[in-house]
């Protein structure tokens, strides 16, 4: 194990130690663990506050100061616990969850054991374990549910090591933001924030998911490039005879729901997550909510350069919500019915791809138009990776045992949820062999059909233009050669014409250099100020409404 690279370079932003190629935890750790895995009753966390308490003295055990935690985080806690949650659920919480989240993170240093033993095997020649993929590091991580439940419940008791992951341009990990959060600057929204996770929590202690996620960091690739550059030029698009694909406007509904197969799209920070451990609460941070098992991308995966995109497939989704931003609210559990595919991976799709923030008139330039549409190919583009195997269908590929197991809540009804905790560890053998059995040679997933489920990605508070942004994922939909992209406007009433202007664009039979040209030709204009008008009124003078664009300021 300790010879193990991808395990060398994540180990520093773990909470474990190594010895004789075995993991394992500080032994004060594990005497707190086990007392909280007995319930309060051995270990007396029966508040918030008094499981603060508990937090501050495992991290002592760890060699890790508290202080470098928010300092409103054991606030938060005692808040969440101790006052908003009515008093019932909050009893369950100490009776049952947090007993088997503790019970969970005892199990951590044997999951992560197993991860790195069948990573190599996991597909052939390819590296899938657990590791840091930096910038300019293209490669995929595959990661089981257990596990990722398992990373995320210590990320709630905020136990990884923090000093260390700014110097590499790391995301936040540990909860104490969230919850400091909720104190420093109480809102519904955010309570709601909370309650995502704690219905994820609820959902894996008492019903373990056996299914697979896969995180892969994507570059553009070098054909598509010169060797002094790092993506596509202006004469690239320019040039591009392809055809522009099907375009579907939808002015109702969300990414999430569309039921088309298709690529669907997180409007996202270079930090991936961005504010979801935070007090974001916009598209990326709502998705991370809905669907938790994205936040353990954010553990080993670093910012974003202009020509990178990060592809996850298979995270499921657990609750249901209403709302945007201040009046987003938690509205129950989600069964996702998503069907999967031979690596056990849930088939959603979701890329993050991250736009220019704040761009003001400089979007019209064509330095920042370049950026984006490259950074949208990126994101688009169906790399053709020596593990996505081309040959066979689903009909030919015989999935892992679905079966889930319980075992981590001490309930009467844990037996008709799955097998016992006894059993668990034979269950994760046997799957972790038929997974590696089962993906040797199969096709990952089939994107012949998968089309790009997008909106207004950059146009919120990153001040992107609307009706440029939405080209500008057609043209790189197009080039990718995805069939088709359904565009969410979200009701923005800016595109209130996109449809018309699709289908008139689609009947003259442009190409990607058709509309690329079109629209730098339309940019420069609105840079010199010889145009106000939007690009769609300016590219069709009579469309119904022809108002002005609003000028960024």
């Amino acid at each position: 194990m300790e010879s193990r690279e991808d395990l060398n370079s994540i180990l520093p932003y773990l909470p474990l130690l190594i010895r004789s190629s075995s993991l394992y935890w500080p032994p004060r750790v594990v005497e707190a663990l086990k007392a909280m895995s007995e319930g309060p009753s051995h270990s007396r966390v029966d508040s918030g506050e008094v499981l603060w308490q508990a937090i501050s003295d495992m991290r002592r055990s760890l060699s890790l100061s508290a202080r470098l935690l928010s300092p409103s985080a054991p606030q938060g806690y005692a808040l969440l616990f101790d006052e908003l949650i009515h008093g019932r659920d909050s009893k369950r919480w100490f009776d049952e969850i947090i007993p088997a989240l503790a019970r969970l993170l005892l199990q951590l240093p044997s999951l992560l054991e197993m991860h790195f033993q069948n990573a190599d095997g996991a597909v052939s020649g390819v590296e899938t374990g657990l590791r840091l993929l930096e910038p300019q590091q293209a490669g995929v991580v595959f990661l089981r549910q257990e596990l990722i439940g398992a990373l995320l419940a210590c990320a709630f008791f905020c136990l990884f090591p923090v000093s260390n992951r700014g110097a590499k341009d790391l995301s936040v990990i540990n909860f104490d933001n969230l919850f400091a959060s909720l104190y420093e600057s109480y809102s519904e929204s955010h309570e709601s924030k909370i309650r995502c996770i704690m219905n994820y929590f609820e959902r894996v202690c008492s019903c373990m998911p056996t299914g697979t996620v896969s995180f892969e960091r994507k570059i553009l690739p070098a054909e598509y490039h010169n060797s002094s550059t790092t993506a596509p030029d202006a004469d690239f698009w320019s040039k591009s005879d392809i055809s522009l694909c099907a375009f579907k406007v939808h002015s109702s509904g969300l990414i999430e729901d569309q039921s088309d197969n298709a690529l669907e799209v997180d409007f996202a920070n270079k930090y991936l997550g961005g504010g979801s451990l935070n007090r974001g609460c916009v598209q990326e941070e709502i998705r991370f909510m809905i669907n938790p098992e994205l936040i353990a991308g954010m553990l080993f995966l670093p910012r974003m350069d202009d020509n990178e995109a990060i592809e996850i497939v298979g995270a499921e989704r657990f609750s249901c919500y209403t709302g945007y931003a201040s009046s987003f609210r938690f509205a129950g559990d989600y069964i996702d019915k998503k069907t999967v595919d031979a690596f056990k991976r849930r088939r959603t799709r979701i890329v993050a791809i991250d736009a220019l923030c704040a761009p003001k008139m400089r979007h019209f330039k064509d330095v920042c138009l370049l950026r984006e549409i490259n950074k949208a190919l990126c994101g688009f583009l169906i790399q053709r990776k020596s593990w996505q195997h081309q040959n066979k269908g689903d009909n030919d590929i015989q999935l892992a045992s679905n079966d889930k197991y319980s075992g981590l809540l001490h309930t009467e009804t844990s037996t008709s949820h799955g097998a016992a905790l006894d059993d668990a560890e034979t269950n994760r053998e046997k799957q972790a062999s038929n997974f590696v059995r089962d993906v040797e040679g199969s096709d990952c997933m089939n994107h012949e059909d998968v089309g790009v489920a997008t909106g207004n990605w950059g146009c919120g508070v990153f001040g992107g233009d609307p009706e440029l942004k939405a080209m500008i994922q057609w043209l790189a939909a197009s080039q990718a050669r995805r069939p088709f992209i359904s565009y969410y406007t979200f009701g923005a009433q800016a595109l209130e014409n996109l449809d018309q202007v699709t289908k008139w664009i689609l009947s003259h039979d442009w190409t990607v250099g058709d509309l690329w040209n079109m629209m730098l030709e339309y940019s420069a204009q609105r840079l010199y100020k010889q145009t106000n008008l939007g690009f769609f009124s300016w590219l069709l003078p009579s469309l119904p409404t022809n108002n002005e664009a609003i000028s960024p300021s």
